[in-house]
């Protein structure tokens, strides 16, 4: 096979036709939801730039009344699916990126998502959520200074060797088992990725691929068990869909300068809500997680 791409464009087709034909085969309702489009489009798209979906979608939803607490998990989990996927296939194709460095990496965020979900599970979560949301700070105010040529920082560089692939394959597993306690990959894969002196726009591809093989395993889970409400996933996934294509458009054609000041703003909003989840009132699925891996 002349592309090895070729290999993740398949599995990803596969994992998302299986966990379509099972959404649907689960509830036979699963054809509504049109009204709800507009709110999949406009938060897949800043999902797309590296903000993350749950966080607004959650904040959305609770704000208007569409959805139970209870099923925000599940309806976030299965509508913001579709459209991951869809973020994986493109930013795969249209990123310049190290295959065996993003296989890894990717790999290694589903090893940690697994076998850390019983280890991570039993941390004190708040405790988690302050010292990231202040190591995320941290790292911002660094990449500030780097962008503003202060101190040296980041790189063009399209793949891992060495000590930094270790870094970055030990940070990425480290990234997946923490995913199992609701602290979002986006932010932390982006700032890791670019600190190891990788070009920020390759943080894309692997950050999203990760999420786009284990959502599908969570979602199909909710989905059996009803734990979601149909119309507002579905629209998720309708609006969110052509969402992500334009947004993918927007990350291809900036500069590299422009996209590391988007790492810092997507890092500080990461922050903003770790810290807020761990001083205020936590609402359900506030990031983007596989909310019941085992």
């Amino acid at each position: 096979m002349s592309n090895p791409k070729v290999i993740l464009f398949i599995a990803l087709g596969v994992t998302g036709a299986a966990f379509l034909l099972g959404w649907v085969r689960s509830d036979s309702n699963a054809r509504r939801g049109l009204g709800h489009s507009v709110i999949g489009f406009v938060t897949n798209f800043f999902d797309t730039l590296g903000i993350g979906s749950y966080a607004p979608t959650t904040a959305i939803f609770r704000f208007l009344k569409l959805v139970p607490d209870e099923k925000i998990p599940g309806t976030l989990t299965l509508g913001h699916t579709l459209p991951t996927i869809v973020q994986s296939f493109i930013f795969i194709a249209i990123v310049n990126v190290d295959f065996a460095t993003l296989v890894l990496l990717i790999g290694a965020a589903v090893v940690g998502a697994w076998l850390g979900a019983g280890v991570v599970a039993r941390w004190p979560r708040r405790n988690i959520q302050i010292g990231m949301g202040l190591a995320l700070c941290a790292a911002a105010t660094l990449f500030v200074l780097a962008n503003l040529g202060v101190v040296p920082g980041g790189g063009e560089a399209l793949k891992l060797t060495g000590t930094r692939l270790v870094i970055g394959l030990v940070g990425n597993f480290g990234l997946g088992a923490l995913m199992t306690l609701g602290i979002g990959l986006y932010g932390p894969c982006l700032i890791m990725i670019s600190l190891l002196g990788m070009e920020p726009r390759a943080a894309f591809p692997i950050m999203m691929a990760s999420c786009a093989f284990l959502m599908p395993v969570a979602g199909l889970r909710f989905a059996r068990a009803k734990a979601y409400e149909v119309p507002p996933a579905l629209g998720l996934a309708l609006g969110g869909i052509p969402a992500v294509v334009i947004a993918a458009l927007i990350v291809k054609s900036m500069n590299l300068v422009t996209v590391r000041w988007l790492v810092v703003v997507v890092v500080l909003v990461a922050a903003a809500g770790l810290l807020w989840s761990a001083f205020g009132r936590q609402p359900p699925a506030a990031v983007k997680q596989p909310a019941v891996i085992p």
